[in-house]
């Protein structure tokens, strides 16, 4: 009866945090240099007819728009697994090593590719948010029944100082400081539909697979011992969780860069809103992240 009223009670307020996004992403859409209507946004989307307002809403606000929705959302549900699995409040995405690899990725891509296109950048800044990723899990893993999440996210620490350094020491050595830091520096300017072609996908995976074990997490996040107790394969829900977060912080920051600190503050708004059951943790952070956003690059 209680967990019924529960749902109600979600319900409710994620009814509520709908509407709030749809507000903000309304407002997004209309607000910018040039002026445009609700009007010529329905038109933009709803038929072929071209203009220069249309086209401006069409080929980069409605890109833009998008890719901050999904971006704001991944961010934020990587953050609230994050913080679940290592049951670290300070917890996000990039104690993984993900903004390291994705920086050390870039630094190499602009040296050894000058020459290289925005989706080639973009594709090498997720291989090596992922290849960071698979390092800290390697070193992790090498120690037998190491695979705690204390270990994890100090092993985390340590990579991202590493890669750090190597993306750091590569910018001086071949002084292309100034054109990392153009990409490193956060943003959505320039969005189009070929890269969210590519990240999109990744990211509805993502949250599709967080939100089927965030009853898992919710156990997981209480501790060890309890999940064990209940029967719960906890190396494996943490290896198919950990994937989740590379997959959703991953995307997010080969598109978006240094942002991930969306992952460290929604899920606390989340906490307030609903409480510490992940099962209504996981949906409105994908929200709340994803208005946040929206509301981040007006």
């Amino acid at each position: 009866m209680e967990e019924s009223k529960g749902f109600i009670s979600f319900s409710y307020k994620f009814f509520i945090a709908v509407i709030l996004f749809i507000f903000v992403f309304v407002l997004s859409m209309i607000l910018g240099a040039a002026e445009v209507s609700i009007k010529d946004v329905w038109i933009a989307i709803s038929t072929n007819i071209n203009s220069d307002k249309i086209l401006i809403i069409r080929e980069i606000r409605l890109p833009r728009e998008i890719g901050a929705i999904f971006v704001g959302a991944a961010l934020a549900v990587s953050g609230a697994i994050m913080q679940g699995i290592s049951r670290n409040p300070l917890a996000d995405p990039g104690l993984l090593g993900l903004t390291a690899g994705a920086n050390a990725a870039l630094a190499i891509t602009i040296v050894f590719m000058p020459s290289a296109s925005y989706m080639e950048i973009l594709i090498s800044c997720f291989i090596g948010a992922a290849a960071a990723v698979f390092l800290v899990f390697g070193i992790t893993a090498a120690k037998k029944n190491s695979f705690s999440p204390l270990r994890i996210v100090l092993t985390g620490s340590a990579v991202s100082a590493f890669l750090y350094a190597v993306a750091q020491g590569i910018q001086i050595y071949f002084k292309v400081s100034k054109d990392v830091s153009m990409w490193t520096s956060g943003g959505l300017i320039g969005t189009s539909w070929d890269q969210l072609a590519i990240i999109i996908p990744f990211i509805i995976v993502g949250i599709t697979t967080a939100i089927a074990l965030s009853r898992q997490l919710t156990i997981l996040s209480l501790s060890e011992e309890v999940a064990v107790g209940l029967g719960q394969k906890t190396a494996t829900v943490k290896a198919l969780l950990f994937v989740v977060v590379t997959l959703l912080a991953g995307a997010s920051v080969a598109l978006a860069s240094n942002l991930v600190f969306i992952g460290l503050i929604i899920p606390h708004i989340a906490y307030f809103v609903v409480g510490r059951d992940y099962r209504f943790v996981i949906p409105i952070s994908a929200v709340f992240g994803a208005t946040l956003m929206l509301l981040l690059i007006q």
